[in-house]
């Protein structure tokens, strides 16, 4: 969790549906998009990390819960689409994580770098295999991203299809171009997965 509910301003609570009231949330999405305008007004250097900080939570909760207003105004304001937590991850992928096919779509319309990769070195795609999210699974595979990228632990998209059972992905892997005889770093490629279920 990127945050804990009690450290948020009770006005944000609600907008992110802890206690939602549409009244509250048009003025909480006003606060937020002013917050974010202020802070990254105030540092020039797009790379100031401190700034980005202070707003991570808010806009990646945003992306978690599905809203798209927060999530459009974050990036209005100036905070890099592909900004990445500690752990690597971006909100293309929370919201892929999370099942938000709207965010999803909304971020790589804007240029969101779907073949980006957390610090595991797994991408979106793998995030929606892993999550069984075929709607957004199959929006991702329409991008340019190489269906045989391979993670830290050597796994790609097709193992993760094959080991999880997403038959369907699967095929539409194998139809990319998807290379079976991969091996990951324990040995396994998608052919001796499929041979051990």
């Amino acid at each position: 969790m990127l945050y804990k509910n009690s450290d948020l301003p009770a006005a944000l609570q609600q907008r992110l549906g802890l206690s939602c009231h549409l009244r509250a949330a048009s003025i909480i999405s006003m606060s937020v998009v002013l917050l974010a305008s202020l802070l990254l007004s105030s540092h020039s250097n797009a790379g100031d990390s401190e700034a980005y900080d202070e707003l991570l939570p808010y806009y990646y909760a945003a992306a978690r819960i599905g809203d798209e207003e927060i999530v459009d105004e974050f990036i209005a304001a100036g905070l890099p689409i592909d900004i990445k937590d500690d752990k690597g991850y971006t909100a293309l992928m929370i919201a892929t994580y999370n099942g938000r096919k709207s965010i999803v779509q909304s971020l790589i319309n804007k240029g969101a770098d779907v073949c980006a990769e957390d610090k595991r070195g797994n991408t979106s795609l793998m995030a929606a295999i892993f999550k069984g999210e075929f709607r957004i699974a199959k929006l991702l595979l329409t991008t340019d991203c190489a269906p045989d990228h391979q993670n830290k632990a050597g796994q790609t998209a097709v193992m993760y299809a094959t080991l999880f059972g997403r038959s369907e992905l699967r095929q539409v892997l194998i139809e990319r171009g998807a290379n079976l005889s991969l091996e990951d770093n324990s040995g396994n490629s998608a052919i001796s997965l499929q041979a051990n279920q």
